[in-house]
């Protein structure tokens, strides 16, 4: 700028964007924990999100789509008759203009004139054939001998291009002496490879050929396999390219092509090195096929070119498709998906990369003893964080607001704190307006006109410990839980309440409890990645009881009974350890189940049901077992199902006035 000159910015285009910010986690952590507790296991659950994308991001399925799109789009608009198109045109042309020269000259017999016409007129129908049976006409017209050695010319270049791309153009308007140095070329080529087939080359006869040939390699391959691969992929894209022809097609070609440059010298050098590159490569696709469909006619080289796009698009298909044991997304060719899909692809495949990579670097996925994938510790807390912060915004939908008395949770200590989900303690009220002052004049606002208080200004008094608490959560997981849809709500609610109680209230013990056919303590990682369980049987007596065995193992602390269910009991446990089942629900199922309530009623427990459903069965019962302990029945939509747990819990996590009691 200072010497006139401007600058112009733009996208950055060598590679990944270094000042991007960083990648954010958090949505596919919520995803991931989302499919988690579905029944995925964490290694298909971040599968199934780089397949989906985010909000902000392609998944590999639309990239797939894309990959596909571009393959029938190919397809279905070529054809491989180019050659043949452009060899007829000019073989029309050129007997049309001896037409012409032959009519217009006056000193010609009229018997040679008349055999030429007759001559010119009875060519055969097949191009290849005609252009056979002029290869020793004497032309009169000048302009017609052009266009006859035109198409020796083309059929030349052509077939230099199906194995060199780029040669077409590279020939055009070629001399005898370009010529002769592609014929040595092709013959040191073969030589070479012919060597290397033996085993007896070095590295030294492939620089010395470069150095004699290295202008007709613009890929600039580094070594002699580099330069098979590179040659082999172009030659048998030329072999499927003449296997998607119809027989016709194919059969006018094979007879053209010894006309390519007026001799057959030229395809005998090229089915030699077609021989020898597939021989040393025998893995590539020599006999694959295409159908094409289209309209717009490609040349031999052009159409090679768009065999090598379909062999390309297909490794991309299956690399994208990351169907094989062990793939990962770095099998995925970024430059690839560039040249086929355009730069914005290549970005978003990188930036699907570095998420994968980033989720198994950043603790949140660690691979077990057996090498699958697990959530970490640290993923089902970040989990547990971001559903009850969810559950928090969902609690009005319940009617029940947390009432909160000003010094009730204890002696106050004098500190305070930004108010999180979950505190009952009482506001500091100097520092909440405080806050809210100060926030309204960075803003530039006059806090006199009006003064919004917002949750962020909140602040309250930390007071002392408050008395602690064993909560037992016991969640059905019987068949119809899975069936109605229950499952993952269930596993919300138990991590929501988890995250409540690790968080807000750390003296607390929490004791997670599934009951299915048999009840048993869960760990919050065992139950977050639990699958649905499609067995038949609602053993709450055999969960009540471990729940009282986990009160007794605490004695000094409140017993808090949470029971979520959808159904009635239909199982207990026999005095031999088994389970007893049958529906509709027998009077030996029902009384042992009521007397293992009754137990946790004389401990002294607050309980509370909280029952999925309108099974009218099931809510007579549930009443009736509240009534016994003087607990209470709580039916939530199961939408609302986590806050309506948490804010029982909290309710019920509130010291009473003296006057409650």
């Amino acid at each position: 700028m200072r010497h006139g000159k401007s600058a112009r910015y733009g996208r950055y285009t060598g590679g990944p964007d270094p000042l991007a910010p960083p990648l954010d986690l958090s949505e596919a952590l919520d995803e991931i924990g989302e499919d988690v507790m579905a029944g995925y296991s964490p290694e298909q659950a971040m599968r199934e999100f780089l397949q989906r994308g985010g909000r902000d991001m392609t998944g590999l399925d639309e990239l797939s789509g894309r990959v596909q799109q571009r393959r029938r789009d190919l397809l279905n608009r070529h054809r491989l008759d180019g050659t043949l198109q452009q060899v007829r045109q000019l073989l029309d042309d050129a007997v049309l203009e001896e037409r012409k020269q032959l009519a217009r000259d006056i000193r010609m017999d009229d018997t040679d004139r008349n055999f030429r016409e007759m001559q010119l007129l009875n060519l055969p129908d097949s191009p290849a054939a005609a252009v056979t049976e002029l290869s020793g006409y004497d032309w009169q017209s000048s302009t017609a001998q052009e266009k006859f050695d035109q198409i020796k010319d083309l059929l030349g270049r052509e077939l230099l291009d199906q194995r060199f791309s780029g040669m077409k153009q590279a020939l055009e308007n070629a001399t005898d002496e370009d010529r002769a140095a592609i014929s040595e070329m092709l013959n040191d080529l073969n030589e070479l490879l012919d060597k290397h087939a033996r085993g007896e080359d070095t590295q030294q006869d492939f620089d010395d050929f470069m150095d004699r040939h290295g202008d007709q390699f613009p890929e600039n391959p580094q070594n002699i396999d580099e330069l098979i691969d590179t040659l082999a992929e172009r030659s048998a894209a030329a072999q499927r390219m003449l296997a998607s022809m119809s027989p016709e097609q194919r059969q006018e070609l094979m007879e053209l092509s010894n006309q390519a440059f007026g001799s057959p010298e030229l395809t005998d050098q090229l089915s030699q090195l077609d021989a020898n590159l597939q021989n040393l490569r025998p893995d590539a696709d020599w006999t694959g096929a295409e159908q094409f469909e289209g309209d717009q006619g490609l040349g031999l080289g052009d159409g090679t070119g768009v065999l090598q796009d379909l062999a390309e698009l297909d490794a991309l298909a299956e690399q994208l498709s990351q169907s094989h044991a062990g793939s990962n997304l770095s099998d995925i060719d970024v430059e690839k998906l560039g040249r086929q899909l355009g730069d914005e692809a290549a970005i978003s495949a990188r930036t699907l990369t570095e998420l994968e990579q980033a989720l198994k670097e950043s603790g949140l996925l660690r691979r077990g003893s057996t090498g699958d994938l697990r959530l970490s510790p640290q993923a089902i807390r970040r989990l547990g964080k971001t559903l009850l912060n969810d559950l928090g915004q969902l609690s009005d939908r319940q009617g029940q607001r947390d009432t909160r008395y000003a010094g009730a949770a204890g002696e106050l200590t004098g500190a305070t704190r930004s108010w999180q989900f979950g505190d009952v303690e009482p506001w500091n009220v100097t520092r909440t307006i405080t806050n809210a002052i100060t926030r309204t004049v960075s803003t530039g606002k006059d806090p006199r006109t009006g003064l919004q208080l917002r949750i962020e200004d909140i602040e309250i008094q930390e007071t002392e410990a408050r008395s602690q608490a064993a909560v037992a959560l016991l969640v059905d997981t019987s068949f119809s839980m899975a069936a109605e849809g229950r499952w993952i709500p269930m596993k919300r609610t138990a991590l929501a309440l988890h995250q409540l109680l690790s968080t807000r209230f750390r003296g607390d013990e929490l004791q997670l409890v599934s009951f299915g056919r048999y009840a048993s303590q869960v760990q919050l990682a065992e139950l977050t990645t639990m699958a649905p369980m499609y067995e038949q049987g609602t053993n709450l007596h055999h969960g009540l009881l471990l729940a009282a065995r986990f009160f007794r193992k605490h004695p000094a602390m409140r017993p808090m009974l949470l029971v979520v269910t959808d159904g009635e009991p239909t199982a207990h446990l026999l005095p031999d350890g088994e389970s007893f089942f049958s529906y509709p629900p027998m009077p030996d199922t029902l009384r042992s189940t009521v007397s293992e309530l009754d137990k946790i009623g004389r401990l002294n427990a607050e309980v509370t049901f909280f029952r999925l459903g309108d099974d009218p069965g099931l809510k007579q019962f549930l009443e009736a077992m509240a009534r016994r302990v003087d607990g209470k029945v709580v039916a939530p939509d199961v939408r609302d199902l986590g806050a309506a747990v948490v804010n029982e819990f909290l309710h019920s996590r509130q010291p009473r006035f003296p006057s409650d009691y």
